[in-house]
């Protein structure tokens, strides 16, 4: 197998280095992105092929789904039953090596696989859409959104409420002073709803035949297998989930920083932590991110809600009124009034309703997507125009989301310099922007 990875000497202090970009590797040497007419279909390959893998792949199966691969075959049996002829794989590296046919990829893995196994197929020259968060860390946000450019590559993030109609016309209603200037932003989830604040477990059970434990490791510090870790409770586990900001926040801070043009934060502080520990995420957290002005918009102040913690709700909105969805949802504070939306931006309204009575939303201005999340990157895989959350725009999201778990593993207040990937006031946060990568595993 090749091996690509960006090492260390690509990055200067922290951040893709100019040099890098300069050095691209012609298309015709690297083999480049596949250019299809709109009417031929792309040769899609599904790293993962259980859970929400069968969702994505679901997606794009208007193309020809010419490869699949999960190293949890129990996981995977359903997809691979319905595509019986085509090769399986238990690790993506192998399939990628060997399948020379393939376009585009699906992978929706764990989320510790996600920049490992979307940088190998990126500069083998293959589109690829990326289940959320995209990244398990700011420094592979980067690294991914540096590789998208250098490959010339189709790229869309799983966050498919950024493809809906409502997070749009929240931005119409916002960008039109339909509450003035937004100083305050507060955005809420009911996650974790697997277990998070817990020990790892002593016992060392036997591996099932179905299971390749050392593929689904992959990047992650070696650890005996326990039914503990998956197919679903990975989340809560630092080595291989986000916690609930990396489930949700790609999804519930899609409408503010789309809306807010929000850039990186210069500061992120724990207000409160339940719990947690070096294995796994807390039972709850509320976190505050401090955003400069960007433009003509004034600084901002968002705070992150999890475990069922719940914003204080704002006077004049009746305790009957539901704000967001009820349990997730982002609310905007502007000089004017009130604006929320719920969790993946439906239902843009103003708050108390009476307002939103008498309030008519303004013309549309942003292009609309009715082929929906997934058909729109197939269009950008065929040459059309780039897909709504590619790269550019899903990796500082990423990027933004990933560095709040900076506060919440050293329950201080971090000061984030930007151009150097580094937190400035805490030393200790600064090995959870980057992570050690087993050998074999890395970018």
């Amino acid at each position: 197998m090749k091996k690509n990875k960006i090492t260390r000497r690509t990055f200067l202090a922290g951040t893709v280095v100019a040099a890098a970009s300069c050095q691209v590797v012609p298309k015709h040497v690297v083999g480049g992105p596949t250019l299809k007419s709109p009417n031929e279909k792309l040769n899609i390959a599904g790293i993962g092929a259980g859970g929400r893998a069968e969702g994505d792949l679901n997606g794009v199966r208007t193309e020809n789904i010419v490869a699949l691969c999960d190293p949890d075959e129990r996981r995977a049996a359903r997809m691979y039953a319905r595509y019986p002829d085509v090769p399986k794989y238990r690790d993506f590296r192998r399939m990628l090596d060997k399948e020379k046919d393939i376009d585009a990829v699906v992978i929706a893995t764990p989320d510790h696989t996600h920049a490992v196994a979307a940088s190998m197929a990126i500069q083998l020259g293959k589109h690829v859409y990326v289940e959320k968060p995209l990244t398990h860390s700011a420094y592979e946000a980067r690294v991914l959104t540096d590789l998208a450019h250098r490959y010339g590559v189709a790229t869309q993030m799983g966050n498919q409420g950024h493809s809906g109609d409502g997070v749009r016309k929240l931005c119409e209603m916002i960008w039109s002073g339909a509450i003035g200037p937004v100083r305050e932003v507060h955005i809420w989830t009911n996650r974790p709803v697997w277990p998070q604040n817990i020990d790892r477990p002593k016992e060392t059970p036997p591996v099932p035949d179905t299971l390749d434990w050392d593929v689904w490791l992959g990047p992650a510090p070696h650890r005996p297998y326990h039914p503990v870790y998956l197919p679903f409770n990975w989340r809560g586990w630092w080595d291989f989930g986000c916690g609930a900001l990396g489930d949700m926040g790609c999804h519930i801070m899609d409408p503010p920083f789309w809306t807010l043009k929000l850039t990186r934060p210069t500061s992120i502080e724990p207000i409160e932590i339940v719990g947690g520990n070096d294995e796994t995420g807390p039972a709850a957290s509320i976190l505050r991110y401090e955003f400069p002005q960007r433009g003509d918009m004034c600084p901002v102040s968002v705070y992150w809600y999890d475990g069922g913690k719940l914003p204080p709700r704002p006077e004049g909105v009746p305790p009957d009124e539901e704000i967001g969805d009820g349990d997730n949802g982002s609310m905007f504070i502007g000089d004017k009034g009130i604006a929320c939306a719920g969790e993946y931006g439906g239902n843009p309204r103003l708050l108390p309703a009476s307002k939103m009575a008498e309030y008519t939303f303004p013309s549309e201005t942003i292009p609309r997507i009715p082929e929906g999340h997934h058909q729109n990157w197939v269009k950008a895989c065929k040459g059309g125009p780039a897909a709504c959350s590619n790269f550019d725009y899903a990796g500082p999201l990423s990027e933004m989301v990933s560095l709040g778990n900076l506060a919440i593993r050293t329950r201080q207040k971090v000061y984030w310099d930007a151009e150097n990937m580094r937190v400035t006031n805490v030393p200790e946060a600064n090995q959870y922007v980057r992570r050690e990568y087993r050998q074999g595993w890395t970018l």
